[in-house]
């Protein structure tokens, strides 16, 4: 496949081998992620593509919408197509605001509906999706093993912790992945991508290219773009990729064309120089 997904592998729970770059499906839903998409058809056709284009790891939550996502990729996948993720533990309003509600009884609740819009009797990974100021955190990550030991879910993640709350949920159970906000202009949880490569956890960097056009960063990009015929945004995926070998990066789109810009970026290999140049932007300069 030419113009596939050519990323390499990571087992996700030591057990659910996919490529390391995956798709986001956050954009497959209405404006300020709330309601249906304004063109369905278009969305299921970047589904199907995602698929056709190699990429086998898809994350999405019930709050996308909310339940709008899920329920698009239980109708649009097949249970061989893809290792599904997805999460919960924020609320959504109609003012578009993400609320943490990571009360117990809320999170057995939302399983449920989760497990129904994916159509699944087993979710691959779900994800804590935000730590709940006003809920004793192992209370929540208590109810995610209890999901596990129902068979609901297969594997446990984690979403925006720090180092410390992701040591308590191992206490706790198993933790697979851990999703947290980061790319080449921002990376202040480095920190946490070093302790999941110390345990062998994925890391699942949300926002891979938010900062590609902010002054200190977009330079460097377009310098190492123009080596290689490619897009700032390319690139920033591709140092992901290479910054280490948990990353799992997830760029989410709502167009065919941008998706397979996106996982042209899985071909792209970056010398030594140009990751050391990478590896040194300064996004406040």
């Amino acid at each position: 496949m030419t113009d596939g997904n050519e990323s390499d592998t990571f087992d996700v729970g030591g057990d659910l081998t996919v490529h390391r770059l995956g798709f986001g499906a956050m954009r497959l839903t209405g404006e300020d992620i709330i309601g249906p998409p304004a063109d369905e058809r278009a969305a299921r056709a970047v589904v199907r593509r995602a698929v056709d284009l190699g990429i086998d790891f898809v994350d999405t939550a019930d709050s996308y919408g909310p339940g709008v996502s899920e329920r698009l990729l239980g109708e649009e996948l097949g249970g061989d197509d893809a290792v599904v993720a997805s999460k919960a533990g924020l609320l959504r309003n109609r003012d578009g605001d993400w609320l943490p509600h990571g009360d117990p009884d809320y999170l057995r609740n939302q399983v449920l509906c989760s497990l129904d819009r994916l159509g699944t009797d087993t979710i691959d990974l779900y994800q804590f999706h935000r730590p709940d100021p006003d809920v004793d955190f192992e209370d929540s990550i208590h109810a995610f093993a209890e999901m596990k030991d129902a068979g609901q879910i297969r594997h446990v993640g984690l979403s925006n912790v720090t180092v410390e709350q992701l040591e308590t949920a191992r206490e706790i159970v198993d933790v697979a992945t851990v999703q947290n906000r980061y790319n080449v202009g921002n990376r202040d949880d480095e920190d946490v991508l070093r302790a999941c490569e110390a345990y062998d956890v994925g890391f699942i960097p949300w926002g891979p290219m938010y900062t590609v056009d902010e002054e200190g960063v977009a330079g460097t990009l377009e310098e190492v773009a123009d080596a290689h015929d490619a897009t700032r945004r390319q690139v920033a995926l591709a140092w992901l990729l290479h910054h280490s070998d948990v990353t799992l990066p997830i760029p989410g789109t709502s167009s065919v064309d941008h998706l397979e810009s996106n996982v042209a970026a899985s071909r792209l290999s970056l010398t030594d120089g140009e990751m050391a140049a990478l590896n040194a932007v300064d996004p406040q300069s």
